[in-house]
């Protein structure tokens, strides 16, 4: 859950961070963008105007080729294919039909150009575009004369036109052509195949009907087939009888009778005799089993019958025997005829087969032949019907009408685009100097490289305090960054703070005066010096002479009573810089301003000492060696960072402390990560003039003693 809120937290940072970015480089994106914006107006307004006309036309894909063969049509390759716009869109523009425009407008006079030279013109103006989810062509041209783009527009549909309807004539004259000569082929082919029928009827003497199928007049494979099948019944039925006469010798008593009894002949008596003898076996077999003996009349009179019907029966098989054979020998005459007339017949379908295979081929030739040779001539009439009531392959739906307002150039979309581009375009500028940008711009710079706190951060445009209203809110700043010396110096002693930047108007000068000024205010006395030899400022905060100050007190016997004066600020005292000196370094570096220093440290809760740039001149690096701390005013989004660095090695070169960073002049109300200072002044401003603090007991003696030391100057002296 932590580490989502710090993802979020680390998100809305950089959003912040971006967001401040342009604010801070306003400025250069709103020149950027008016001048992009102010260069699109212009270019705009200079362009050239056109004016533009449309034809729109309906173009049919091309139509498929004439079927010559049926099953095979020949297909135009871009008809109906994600090709075909895009082909018509080139043709449009296609030298051809260009050169047609060319010769119908007499655009040689009319532009006083040669025909390449109005070709070209041409085809940079004409444009052509189909209309999505249709057929529809619109042809689009643009001119500066509204005129011409009209005439110019017509023109091109018309000559397009016409050419299509060229291209179409010759593929369909063409596809004509080629079926009549294939009709004219194919009669001619139809007459070879019936010469070639008409010659195998009369030599093989076949009738022909045409659509008979099977039944051409041939019926010998059919007799051959039908003998052949006879045959083989007659062989069976010669089979069945001669195994009917071999079983008949095999079989002997009352297993032949029983046999015999069991063929299926109509002149078979056996058949009818042996249920009598049967019943009469069983009546006599009753009647010995009543009791009845051999002797019985009953019994005799039935082996009387019994013995007739034996000799019946047997003489029944013998005449069966021979009624068999008799047939035998008459089917076997039958077979043998019936098997000659096969095989002759057979011989007869073979001989005849092959003269009916070269019929039917030609046969079916020849149908064949006819039959297509009727489909083309039903095509070429359909084709000749069809080519009559043919549709226009392109169709003009919207002539061209001369427009009233030009169309280029778009002036609204030209401006949009360029306030778009000047927004992008200052945006990315700001940026990219903020990437270049190595200046200090956050209190996380200065204690990231400088490896030092920052005492206070003081708001842009303050002015001097103590000519101010206390209820100020800017002096709360002066007040936290006493606060921080306070807790910031590690031994209470060290009271000598001198006050350095890198560069000149940093604003470290008006820093000084003021926390002097917050200083007193809170109790303590305070003492400006005004050791910037170079281009001293102090005095001109407070109105005062600068004749005599600290170089007369180096320079000669004058007491330090004589050259420190009282300002309107209770508890504040100002020590000027004198007359400037031609070496300022050397009276700085001198065991008098030593003496100065410790004499004033000893008097002064706390001395406040002006200094001239560290980088420009050495008299910086001299006092920071005689001070207890320094203290660096830097102004924000002034000095890059290796600067800077060169401050605090500067200091540190000569013995010095770097106590603190004051960043200088922020735009509050720009960077909103200093907000919040701004805020808190304002809240936290004391209604009344604020109390003094009370003084630090240490120092109270020696302020009073001083201060009942009467001091004479040409000014106010104390």
């Amino acid at each position: 859950m932590n580490s989502e809120q710090s993802n979020s937290s680390e998100v809305a940072l950089h959003a912040i961070d971006y967001w401040q970015v342009i604010k801070n480089r306003y400025g250069i994106i709103l020149l950027t963008f008016l001048l992009v914006f102010m260069t699109a107006l212009v270019i705009t307004y200079v362009m050239p105007k056109r004016y533009e006309s449309s034809a729109t036309i309906q173009v049919r894909p091309n139509l498929p080729s004439v079927q010559v063969l049926p099953g095979y049509v020949s297909h135009d390759p871009t008809a109906g294919s994600a090709t075909f716009f895009p082909t018509e869109f080139e043709v449009i523009k296609s030298q051809k039909t260009l050169d047609i425009v060319v010769d119908k407008l007499d655009l040689i006079n009319h532009w006083s150009a040669d025909r390449e030279t109005c070709r070209a013109r041409l085809q940079g103006i004409i444009g052509a575009q189909n209309i999505r989810g249709t057929d529809l062509i619109e042809i689009k041209v643009r001119t500066s004369n509204p005129a011409d783009a009209r005439m110019i527009a017509e023109t091109v549909s018309d000559a397009y036109r016409e050419r299509r309807k060229v291209l179409e004539n010759k593929r369909s004259d063409r596809a004509m052509a080629e079926l009549r000569e294939a009709v004219r082929s194919q009669e001619d082919l139809v007459e070879e195949k019936r010469k070639v029928l008409t010659q195998l009827i009369r030599n093989e003497g076949v009738i022909y009907s045409r659509g008979s199928g099977d039944e051409g007049g041939y019926t010998e494979e059919r007799q051959a087939l039908s003998a052949a099948q006879r045959y083989a019944e007659l062989e069976s039925e010669k089979i069945k009888l001669e195994s009917q006469i071999d079983t008949l010798l095999r079989y002997d008593g009352e297993q032949l009778i029983t046999y015999a009894a069991g063929l299926n002949l109509p002149e078979n008596i056996i058949k009818t005799l042996h249920p009598r003898w049967l019943e009469a076996r069983r009546e006599i077999a009753a009647a010995k089993l009543g009791g009845l003996g051999e002797n019985h009349p009953t019994v005799k009179q039935q082996s009387k019958m019994i013995e007739g019907l034996n000799r019946d029966l047997e003489e029944g098989v013998v005449a069966l025997r021979e009624t068999l054979r008799a047939q035998l020998e008459l089917v076997s005459e039958q077979a043998e005829r019936l098997r000659i007339k096969k095989d002759k017949e057979e011989a007869e379908a073979v001989t005849h087969g092959i003269a009916r295979y070269s019929f039917d081929d030609a046969k079916a030739d020849f149908e064949t032949a006819q039959e297509l040779l009727e489909k083309l001539k039903v095509k070429l009439i359909s084709e000749e019907m069809q080519r009559r009531i043919s549709e226009d392959p392109v169709v003009v739906h919207a002539d061209p009408v001369e427009s009233q307002s030009p169309v280029s150039p778009n002036v609204k979309l030209n401006l949009a685009l360029g306030a778009v581009v000047g927004l992008v375009f200052g945006i990315g500028i700001a940026f990219f100097l903020e990437y270049l940008d190595t200046s200090v711009k956050t209190l996380e710079d200065v204690e990231k490289y400088l490896q030092v706190p920052v005492l206070a951060v003081i708001p842009k445009e303050v002015g001097i305090l103590y000519k101010q209203s206390g209820m100020s809110p800017d002096a709360e700043a002066y007040r936290i960054l006493r606060t921080n010396i306070e807790f910031n110096r590690k031994n209470p002693e060290d009271n000598s703070i001198t006050v350095v930047s890198g560069g000149a108007g940093e604003g470290k000068s008006t820093t000084l005066v003021n926390l002097a000024y917050i200083c007193a205010q809170g109790g303590y006395t305070t003492l400006m010096i005004d050791a910037d030899l170079r281009r001293p400022r102090l005095h001109t905060f407070f109105d005062i002479n600068n004749s005599v100050g600290l170089t007369n007190y180096l320079t000669t016997d004058l007491m330090l009573e004589d050259v420190i004066l009282q300002t309107p600020v209770d508890n504040l005292y100002f020590m000027p810089s004198g007359i400037l000196p031609a070496d300022a370094a050397g009276i700085l570096n001198s065991r008098r301003m030593s003496e100065l220093i410790q004499d004033v440290k000893q008097r002064f809760d706390l001395v406040l000492i002006d200094s001239p740039p560290i980088l420009g001149v050495s008299d910086a690096s001299v006092l920071a060696s005689e001070v207890d701390l320094t203290m660096v005013v830097i102004q924000h989004r002034k000095l890059p960072r290796n600067m800077l660095l060169r401050v605090k090695s500067a200091v540190e070169n000569v013995g010095g402390h770097v106590i603190g960073v004051v960043l200088n002049n922020v735009d509050v109300r720009s960077d909103s990560q200093y907000q919040y200072y701004t805020s808190y002044y304002t809240y936290y401003a004391p209604s009344d003039a604020p109390a003094p603090a009370a003084k630090p007991a240490k120092k109270s003696a020696e302020s009073a003693a001083v201060a009942e030391k009467p001091v004479s100057t040409q000014d106010d002296l104390y």
